[in-house]
């Protein structure tokens, strides 16, 4: 017997408004599935990718959506790892996070310790994985290193930064606006700079003596590639790890010789692959986030019906996190 549900349904890619609520029929959870009420619903720039066709990986027409915090209300077939009641986080690859019911496999779920907020839980989930990879594993951070942090002020840039400090880096961020500067320093930053007003590599020589940066974390893309790639120390890593301005044009690999420098294009999924490591990821997140050690803001709610409303807030640069109730 199916349970009635509500979902947002994209049928066509566009602006905001192509995301419309309708009602969809939800079915028991087959083998190894579980049916969960959902929570909360974060919303992320690679939704806003998808609704507008940036990103062609959601079929037409189709439920967007990466991760969400619920209740188990019903297990299938060999799940012995959660039971109804049971509240968990999860994030889906091929997306449907925007519903207030669905079946997800038991395998992507993860426990979510009591104490901490669904709507929290949910908006930093997918942003604290991809943060705590990118220092932890896709450039190690150090005592003593000197890091960069693009957009600093963002949803993932201010856990890169609070992350990196955390591990012992002088980290220098970027905002682009005071607001944002705030909370980079909020979350950090010794030095922050304005961007769009500076010269930010001749900034980053500047507070590290002409040195450079080991590491330069990169989400903006297109407007802040080259300062970053400016500001690498001998033997620096450029990590790009987004491209919220749009994405950098082929550049000449040459380039990177003078100092030895290298540029990656991480994704999320290669380190959280395996049951083991999703698990040990979510975790350290989780408990990090317990401990207090991680900003734990939200930059607004909104209902499930309101998801145009969230997406055009994350646009306009609003200050994040935000969240679907659903």
């Amino acid at each position: 017997m199916s349970v009635a549900s509500e979902a947002i349904v994209i049928r066509a890619y566009g602006g905001p408004e192509v995301m419309v609520i309708e009602p969809v029929e939800v079915p028991q959870p087959g083998p190894g599935e579980i049916l969960v009420r959902q929570h909360a619903a974060s919303v992320n720039f690679h939704d806003i990718y998808v609704r507008s066709g940036s990103y062609r990986t959601l079929d037409l027409p189709g439920i967007p959506g990466l991760e969400a915090v619920g209740t188990v209300e019903a297990v299938g077939d060999g799940v012995d790892a959660f039971r109804v009641g049971d509240r968990i986080a999860y994030i889906a690859r091929n997306y449907g996070a925007y519903a207030r019911v669905r079946v997800i496999s038991a395998s992507l779920a993860v426990p979510v310790p009591e104490g901490i907020d669904d709507g929290v839980a949910s908006a930093w989930f997918l942003k604290g994985l991809t943060a705590q990879a990118l220092v932890d594993e896709v450039e190690p951070v150090r005592p003593g290193m000197s890091v960069l942090v693009q957009a600093a002020g963002g949803g993932v840039g201010q856990l890169v930064a609070r992350m990196a400090s955390l591990r012992g880096a002088r980290v220098i961020g970027t905002a682009g606006s005071p607001e944002k500067a705030a909370i980079a320093r909020a979350a950090g930053c010794e030095d922050v700079i304005a961007y769009r007003e500076e010269d930010v590599a001749a900034r980053v020589m500047e507070f590290t003596g002409g040195a450079g940066v080991a590491a330069a974390y990169d989400a903006v893309g297109v407007d802040t590639f080259e300062g970053s790639l400016a500001s690498l120390a001998v033997k620096g890593h450029l990590v790009h790890y987004g491209q919220a301005s749009g994405p950098i044009p082929p550049f000449d690999l040459s380039r990177l010789g003078a100092r030895s420098a290298k540029v990656s294009r991480p994704f999320l999924w290669p380190y959280i692959s395996t049951r083991e490591t999703l698990f040990a990821a979510s975790a350290r997140l989780f408990g990090a986030i317990a401990a207090g050690e991680l900003p734990l803001t939200l930059g607004g709610r909104f209902d499930l019906a309101e998801a145009g409303k969230a997406h055009a807030a994350l646009e306009a640069r609003a200050a994040g996190p935000f969240v679907l109730d659903c």
